[in-house]
């Protein structure tokens, strides 16, 4: 999904990583979801690799939309900034911006798409 980049060009709250460097990992607890404004992060599952994502993609949307454990671990795969986005952002940017929601379920359909397909085969 691309939210594109200028709807985090004006992020308040950003994070800068380096190559390498861990966001979050899996089972921690998530008030955050991010969207890249550059670089890309490495979403993994138990050390392996499951999608990458890139300027203008979201993800850790889960967090705040069931409250549960990061599923995934979140890794720098280039030097990064992150637009950090909790919970009351989220919902001013569904409001104000309500194709931002349709992107965000865009990108989980996807990502259950892809999932279902590895277990098929």
């Amino acid at each position: 999904m691309s939210a594109g980049r200028s709807l985090f060009a004006n992020a308040k709250e950003t994070v800068e990583l380096g190559k390498g460097e861990t966001l979050f990992r899996e089972h921690e607890a998530g008030t955050h979801m991010f969207g890249v404004i550059e670089g890309s992060i490495e979403l993994l599952r138990d050390g392996h690799l499951v999608t990458t994502v890139g300027s203008g993609e979201v993800f850790g949307e889960l967090a705040l939309i069931d409250n549960s454990p990061r599923s995934l671990e979140a890794r720098a795969a280039t030097d990064c900034v992150l637009a950090a986005i909790d919970r009351r952002m989220f919902l001013f940017l569904i409001d104000e911006t309500p194709t931002f929601a349709l992107q965000v379920m865009s990108t989980m359909a996807e990502r259950l798409r892809a999932a279902t397909d590895q277990l098929g085969r």
